[in-house]
């Protein structure tokens, strides 16, 4: 079986390194809301709780 013990070296072309470390600037977009306009009270029923036990079966 071989295997292969040596760090391997990428060879990269002077441009496309230069573009992979150049620093980008970028602001973030403070004015999104990101609440639902519609919130919803859902509540954990008799079917979730079938759904959770039989998950629990399948996956021992």
């Amino acid at each position: 079986m071989t295997s292969n013990v040596m760090p391997s070296v990428v060879q990269i072309e002077e441009e496309s390194l230069k573009q992979l470390v150049t620093e980008v600037k970028e602001t973030l977009a403070t004015n999104i809301n990101l609440q639902p306009t519609t919130a919803k009270n859902k509540k954990f029923g008799i079917v979730d709780m079938w759904n959770c036990q039989r998950n629990v079966r399948t996956a021992v």
